[in-house]
C-alpha cells in the first residue's frame, strides 16, 4: 500500500509544482513550487525506503510530505494562513524518516 500512496504523492507533487510554475503567482506560486519540491522528493525516498526494507521511514516519507505539502497547498489555494503553523509538524516528519532510515541502515550493517 506504500508503493501506492507514494506513487500518488509523486504525481501530486508535479501536478503542485506544474500549477505553481504555470497557473499561480506571487507567494502562491512559491508555496505550490516549495510543496511540490518537497513532495516530489520524499516520493522518491519513500520508494526507495520500501526498497531497503525501511517502511517506516517510508510511511514517515508520504505522511510528513503530506503534511508539509498539503498545508502550503491549501494556503495557496486561498485558505487560512494558519496552516502555515502546521506545517513545520510535516517537516519534522520529513526529518523522522531520514533518522529512520539511517537508524535502519546503521542496524542493517
Amino acid at each position: 500500500m506504500i508503493l501506492v500512496w507514494a506513487a500518488l504523492s509523486g504525481a501530486i507533487a508535479v501536478a503542485a509544482g506544474a500549477f505553481g510554475a504555470h497557473g499561480a503567482e506571487g507567494k502562491a506560486a512559491d508555496w505550490l513550487r516549495t510543496g511540490g519540491q518537497y513532495q516530489l522528493a520524499h516520493a522518491l525516498a519513500a520508494l526507495i525506503a520500501v526498497q531497503l526494507r525501511a517502511s517506516g521511514a517510508a510511511w514517515l516519507f508520504v505522511g510528513g510530505a503530506a503534511l508539509f505539502a498539503g498545508t502550503l497547498y491549501l494556503m495557496a489555494l486561498g485558505l487560512p494562513r494558519w496552516l502555515g503553523a502546521i506545517t513545520p509538524i510535516g517537516g519534522a516528519l520529513l526529518i523522522a524518516g531520514w533518522l529512520w532510515l539511517a537508524w535502519s541502515a546503521w542496524r542493517g550493517g
